[in-house]
């Protein structure tokens, strides 16, 4: 019988995370050629970009997101009734919640005694920064304008739960549409009838119709994600790193500290893992967080491999992946203080420790109830800037370095999650079944 499995088995071709690698770099080789012969002001470099790669990646994010809300509504809903009573789905929520505060916290903490220790804001050319303020002008101003329309407060604990979760999704409300997938499981456990288990077949098939079609649009990943790279580097070009070099080495240093040290630490104490094995075994979900700069488009890799490479509980996984997706984003937390930090060195605002206390809670807050987009924290850098005094505006520093970084941060929020997931999972039994074991 093995045998004959082994001869039957199809050949398989060359990896999907290898492929992207691949994407990348020779979207980032042709793209620094591009900058290096017409650089950003060329006619033609403008024009491929504007009508061709740019177009193409943000279809491939369209498409993505497009089918994310109903991946994410249907896991939600079927990773709580799969745990089949209150009190399991209390106690992994209790520990994913400590582990998400906990983790957070060291992660900022990480980030702020890096910032305080190489004072990166102290090295920054006033004229270099004067240019990146700039060329960051408009878009600056846009996520400024923007701080003043998003919930604050008891506002935001209130905007959780939706009065109508059709108009929460429609306004990619995620956090309400999480809240509402967590009721509706609830009501599922709770109500142990012929019709509610219909209802939980009927999510059962949009969550696998969901991941399906996804399945088929992440085909097209190699290719976005080369359009992706070609754009950063024809219109940005080495300058990406230079301009604000110091401040983007202490980001990447905390977060690849973040990475490798503290999470190999929880794998290894709490959750009994090989942080080798498991960084094997992720390897194809950080590569396409790291290409897409989001954790929500990354959601249904991160599922696949959380099931297929990790043997992950499908009750655990899915409910963990879901709810972190959007909750539990230690890069984002890391990156938001670092960078309300830096800003302050840089315009000479010396913030005391109950000021960087203050900026340590809310970038936890942050981390958790930032969106799962590229870019998706820059709105809550610019609310933290406005509550300790430092010029909210002074965002247009880091737009031109912002895209590198995102895909940096992302890349340990998606791993994060996957870590979460993991030491969740101990002492939780499997309820795959005999025939996925």
């Amino acid at each position: 019988m093995p045998e004959h499995q082994t001869a039957a088995r199809p050949k398989r071709g060359m990896p999907l995370h290898w492929k992207m690698a691949i994407g990348f770099f020779a979207g980032l080789a042709l793209g620094l050629a591009a900058h290096a012969t017409g650089g950003a002001d060329a006619r033609w470099v403008q024009g491929l970009t504007h009508y061709v790669t740019q177009p193409v990646g943000t279809l491939f994010l369209r498409l993505i997101f497009m089918l994310v809300l109903p991946l994410l509504f249907s896991a939600l809903v079927v990773g709580v009734a799969e745990m089949g009573d209150i009190r399991s789905l209390g106690r992994i929520g209790w520990k994913t919640l400590a582990y998400t505060v906990i983790v957070s916290g060291i992660a900022v903490v990480l980030g702020l005694l890096l910032v305080n220790w190489l004072q990166p804001g102290a090295g920054v050319d006033p004229a270099t920064a004067q240019q990146l303020l700039g060329e960051g002008a408009e878009r600056a101003k846009a996520i400024v304008s923007g701080v003043g329309t998003q919930p604050q407060g008891l506002d935001m604990l209130l905007s959780i739960v939706p009065d109508n979760v059709v108009g929460a999704a429609a306004s990619n409300g995620i956090l309400a549409v999480m809240f509402f997938a967590l009721m509706l499981g609830i009501g599922l456990v709770l109500t142990p009838s012929p019709a509610a288990r219909v209802l939980l077949r009927g999510i059962e098939g949009l969550f696998e119709v969901s991941m399906t079609l996804i399945g088929l649009v992440i085909r097209l990943a190699p290719y976005a994600v080369f359009c992706f790279m070609f754009n950063l580097a024809a219109l940005f070009g080495w300058d990406l790193l230079a301009r604000l070099g110091a401040y983007v080495g202490v980001v990447v240093l905390a977060l690849a500290i973040h990475m490798f040290v503290v999470y190999s630490i929880a794998l290894k104490a709490v959750g009994g893992w090989s942080p080798l094995e498991f960084f094997r075994g992720v390897q194809e979900a950080m590569v396409m967080a790291f290409s897409t700069a989001s954790s929500n488009a990354t959601l249904p890799t991160s599922l696949r491999v959380a099931e297929e490479n990790l043997k992950l509980p499908n009750k655990v996984s899915r409910f963990v992946l879901t709810v972190g997706a959007t909750a539990n984003q230690n890069g984002t937390a890391l990156f938001e203080g670092v960078t309300v930090l830096f800003l302050a060195q840089f315009f000479g605002v010396d913030l005391s420790l109950a000021q960087q206390a203050t900026v340590m809670f809310v970038c936890i807050l942050g981390g958790i109830g930032t969106a799962g987009v590229p870019a998706g924290s820059l709105p809550v850098v610019a609310l933290i800037c406005g509550m300790v005094g430092v010029p909210p505006e002074g965002i247009g520093l880091i737009l031109g370095v912002d895209r590198f970084l995102d895909m940096c941060r992302t890349t340990l929020n998606v791993t994060g999650d996957l870590v979460a997931a993991a030491v969740v999972s101990r002492g939780e039994e499997d309820t795959r079944g005999i025939a996925d074991a």
